[in-house]
């Protein structure tokens, strides 16, 4: 008997109810045409043998898993054919036994007959993390083996412990739909939903409800109470009288899960701010109500709130910024809500059934325009409004040192008419995916409760930006639609503006993803820690232990040996066996040159000069790469080899010396697609934003995509880059990183080049002159520095690192910019 075909003698359980689920939502009720059960596929039970669709032979079928859970072994070598990995999903792990990994991962595998979802041996969790294990992937399954839950009855699942990846692929599943699915729960431990595959703060899967509908409610106001009696009476009472309040700030989700804790939804809504006619209050909302009620929650709802309780308030938690100042706040005790002791009841009240006379209060704003963002105090909170101009990749930083958890984040710019700088603005994940994978160049964002980040110990001039707080709330066009800021006038005012503007002007403006070196390192090494300075022969061990999309930055003590420039064709295609760039020479206008130089220098001597955008001209040839000189007085004659000034490379002579001799010689400069900023295309909107946000955790089919490849895209940095060689102080082990100048002719205001006036090579490397490239790089030769590098892991094994800073050590324990 086969593990397909073992149903004889068992009893079907009825399906587990998630909280907050209601009938008719997940899984259709018992006797229903196609019914299902929580966590499994049609027509088997979840986590039976052989459970999945369709039939037939293949390494997914009984016929194709030998040796299943009805034979005398239970692990099994299965046939050679190729499965497409359609889903991959990740859990809290459980323990005991103590888990070598906090998180388990699940895996949907299809065939040209079925699906069927198989739990991944934690020991492959690396292939996850680094995205060469993901939706899409064509993998051949080499072990197998069926697990039974000792702990349940007749409960098990299938375990991969041993696979090969067969490349990449949507043949197998393009026929297969997941139709008739239920709500999914994991297969192994007692866990009863999934986490979203790369950060912990975003809702994820059929457990979380969309929006519960407003409900009809006579509000007695004669049994109810506000929060300054609650805060005077709290102490004297166990039940409290119902509350009727609006919420004025939303909180991004906490999850709080750990594998030794057993506990069903380990989720936190930490710090939502509600108020009535009295003051403001936090309410903390608790475990299974989040799923509920946290996408029915918004800004601006109306609760009433009956069998809550209330707890002192933390003492040193930090408060959002009210847009009313003048209101009261009342910070030593918050309300709690919670399923249980006791089981809060919550009704959302619809707005056109509020009453003036209950006397809450609006939704207020504090909206500042750019221009007067230059005013702002460090850590002033504000909200912005913005026309967006640029959007980068998303990217993660992890929480802890070797932790598993991430922050998600990427940086925007956003123009409102009143400055000709941009906002520029730091986007943690805030709970809300469908927007923040959705922002891109052209869109109206909103951002709220924005803190202002500028560097008192640094220049005061440096670039201020916005960054994200707890509360913060982000918004973009198809979201505005009854948002209360839309009332408010600096909005308006905006909305007035962007209708005075050319639509294709302002689009040609636009720049999507890349690699984004903001905020710029310190002027002075000294301001960072210890912990960033690493042995050049441990930046192997640092890259390899990177995550998918995790950005690091370190610093690393070495000399500069070698600088070579290359460049890439506008019409660069993907190199045979990658996605790198194909390096071609170009021959640069001499003229071009000579005014991006003089726009340079007036730009560093703070000239405020405007209609210059740098060199315009520029053409690619196949031939010997030729560079220029700026000097006063001189023609725009290019140079020749013999007048030693000229070349498409520079090397020391200690280089020349020890290269031969390097114990390890490390190669990172190569640039990928992934890397560049490109210039933004509206028709193929939706294939960008796909590159620059995060892999998703289901497969997309090929009707979904589209054949367009990254790099047909114009790219915004048009002059190349350089390969830059650092040797190790003790002249044993190398570097290659690249430099990638930060200039964009289109959007002088995409990188800011006053934050690196101080570092005369790399202002030099921006500015693409050869004859100063190499003077400064004589004036370090032999030279002790410090390099300040970006590394990011950008899946598979593609790993982009750049250099971002160079720091000279003028005596021992001295530190300047070069």
């Amino acid at each position: 008997m086969t593990a397909g075909t073992r149903r004889r003698g068992r009893r079907r359980r009825p399906p587990r109810q998630r909280p907050g689920s209601a009938p008719g939502r997940g899984c259709r009720p018992r006797g229903a045409p196609g019914r299902c059960h929580a966590g499994s596929y049609r027509g088997k039970r979840r986590g039976e043998p052989g459970g999945g669709h369709g039939g037939g032979r293949g390494p997914l079928s009984a016929e194709g898993i030998r040796g299943g859970a009805g034979s005398s072994q239970l692990s099994a070598v299965p046939g050679a054919a190729a499965v497409t990995v359609v889903a991959v999903e990740r859990y809290l792990a459980q323990a005991p036994p103590a888990a070598r990994s906090h998180y388990w991962y699940d895996l949907t595998l299809a065939d040209s007959a079925r699906r069927h979802r198989c739990h991944l041996e934690p020991r492959f969790n690396a292939l996850v993390q680094r995205a060469r294990l993901r939706p899409g992937t064509r993998v051949r399954l080499t072990r197998c083996s069926y697990r039974y839950d000792e702990k349940r009855l007749n409960h098990g699942f299938l375990c991969l412990e041993g696979l090969e990846r067969a490349g990449d692929g949507d043949t197998a599943v393009a026929d297969t739909p997941p139709d008739g699915l239920c709500p999914l729960q994991p297969l192994r431990g007692d866990r009863r939903h999934y986490l979203p595959l790369w950060n912990n703060e975003d809702p994820y899967g059929d457990v979380w409800v969309r929006d519960k509908p407003p409900v009809q409610v006579d509000v007695d106001v004669s049994k109810l109470t506000n929060l300054g009696h609650l805060e005077m009476t709290w102490r004297s009472r166990v039940h409290f009288p119902p509350l009727l309040v609006r919420i004025l700030h939303k909180s991004r989700l906490r999850y709080y899960g750990k594998p030794e804790k057993k506990m069903d939804m380990p989720y936190q809504v930490k710090k939502d701010e509600f108020a009535d006619g009295s003051g403001m209050m936090s309410m903390v909302l608790w475990n299974s109500l989040c799923p509920e009620w946290y996408h029915t929650m918004k800004v601006g709802s109306v609760l009433l709130l009956e069998k809550y309780a209330i707890k002192t308030s933390f003492p040193f938690k930090t408060h959002p910024t009210p847009g009313d100042s003048q209101m009261k706040k009342f910070a030593t005790i918050e309300i709690s809500l919670n399923g249980r002791d006791p089981p809060t009841e919550i009704s959302i009240i619809p707005e056109d059934m509020v009453k003036p006379e209950w006397g809450l209060p609006e939704v207020k704003y504090r909206f500042i325009t750019r221009s007067e963002l230059e005013d702002l105090p460090n850590n002033h909170t504000c909200d912005v409004i913005g026309l967006v101009t640029f959007v980068g990749r998303a990217e993660r930083a992890r929480k802890r040192e070797q932790g598993e958890d991430f922050w998600l984040y990427r940086w925007a710019h956003a123009i409102d008419g009143t400055s000709d700088q941009p906002f520029i603005l730091e986007l943690f994940a805030t709970s809300q995916p469908d927007v923040f994978e959705r922002i891109h160049p052209m869109t109206y964002l909103v951002c709220t409760q924005m803190r202002v980040i500028r560097n008192l110990t640094e220049n005061p001039s440096r670039t201020i930006y916005l960054t994200t707080s707890n509360e913060s709330q982000i918004f973009i066009t198809g979201w505005h639609k009854g948002q209360p800021y839309a009332k408010d006038d600096k909005v308006k005012n905006f909305i007035q503006w962007t209708k005075s503007q050319s639509e294709s002007d302002q689009i040609k403006k636009t720049i999507i993803g890349g690699y984004y070196p903001f905020p710029r390192p310190p002027e002075s090494f000294l301001k960072y820690s210890e912990s960033v300075l690493k042995p050049i022969g441990e930046i192997g061990k640092e890259i390899e232990d990177l995550h998918y999309r995790e950005h690091k930055q370190i610093a690393v003590q070495g000399i500069i040996s070698a600088i070579r420039y290359k460049s890439w064709s506008n019409a660069a295609e993907e190199a045979p066996g990658g996605e790198l760039l194909q390096v071609q020479c170009v021959r640069v206008n001499a003229i071009a040159l000579k005014q991006h130089g003089e726009f340079y220098s007036n730009k560093r001597k703070g000239s405020k000069k405007k209609g210059i955008n740098g060199p315009k001209t520029m053409f690619s040839c196949r031939v010997p790469l030729m560079f220029f000189s700026y000097q006063e007085g001189v023609s725009d004659t290019p140079e020749t080899e013999e007048t030693g000034r000229t070349c498409d490379s520079w090397q020391s002579d200690l280089w020349a010396q020890v290269k031969d001799k390097l114990i390890n010689y490390l190669h990172h400069s190569k640039i990928f697609p992934e890397s560049i900023p490109c210039k933004f295309d509206y028709v193929h909107k939706d294939f960008l934003l796909q590159q620059y946000n995060l892999l998703a955790a289901v497969h997309q089919p090929i009707e979904a995509r589209t054949a367009k490849n990254i790099s047909e895209f114009k790219r915004a940095h048009g002059l190349g880059y350089y390969e830059v060689t650092v040797l190790g102080v003790n002249h044993d082990i190398a570097i290659d990183v690249a430099f990638l100048p930060l200039f964009c002719p289109d959007n002088p205001h995409l990188f800011q080049l006053e934050d690196i006036q101080n570092d005369t090579l790399l202002s030099c490397m921006s500015c693409i002159s050869a004859y100063e490239i190499v003077k400064a790089a004589k004036d370090l030769d032999g030279k002790h520095v410090v390099c300040i590098l970006d590394i990011c892991h950008l899946g598979d094994d593609k790993v982009e690192v750049f250099l971002s800073k160079i720091y000279k050590t003028m005596e021992p324990g001295v530190l300047d910019p070069v």
